[in-house]
């Protein structure tokens, strides 16, 4: 799963302040179920994005003694498919310090109005598009979505 937080705030680098990340560094973090990657694919005084990739490694999950119940559990198990729970437990751990509206080095920063972008490029939501826009325009979000449709390769080329 993937999410980025853009900015344009000037100088947009500032970013890093709030999130309390380094633009020049590439940070991985290590979890139970896989690992947690944090970089800047874009930094500069205009633009600035930052990016969360959460890697979940299946096999791991399947060995690791607190996720088994059954035998079965070796060869099918849902907790890949689970990602969105697993966002959640990775946003807190890596950006724990700037949801709490803290920012060491530049305390101003959290009274400024920044205006960010938040992606997520796949998502699926059983309630579709108007629970998704029920609930983040509630919030005073602007919510795009846009759909793409499902298209299925045959392994054998066909």
């Amino acid at each position: 799963m993937v999410l980025s937080i853009t900015t344009t705030h000037q100088p947009a680098t500032d970013l890093g302040y709030l999130l309390h990340k380094h633009p020049d560094r590439y940070q991985t973090v290590s979890m139970k179920y896989g690992s947690i990657k944090v970089f800047f694919p874009e930094a500069r005084d205009d633009r600035c994005t930052a990016t969360l990739i959460l890697d979940i490694d299946p096999i791991h999950i399947v060995r690791e003694t607190r996720f088994k119940s059954n035998v079965m559990d070796q060869y099918v198990n849902d907790r890949p498919y689970i990602a969105s729970s697993f966002m959640s437990v990775a946003l807190s751990n890596v950006f724990r310090t700037a949801l709490k509206g803290e920012c060491k080095n530049r305390e101003e920063l959290c009274d400024i109005k920044i205006p960010l972008t938040a992606t997520i490029p796949v998502i699926q939501c059983r309630g579709g598009e108007q629970f998704t826009r029920e609930l983040f325009e509630s919030l005073g979000y602007h919510v795009e979505l846009h759909r793409y449709p499902l298209t299925i390769t045959p392994l054998n080329g066909d």
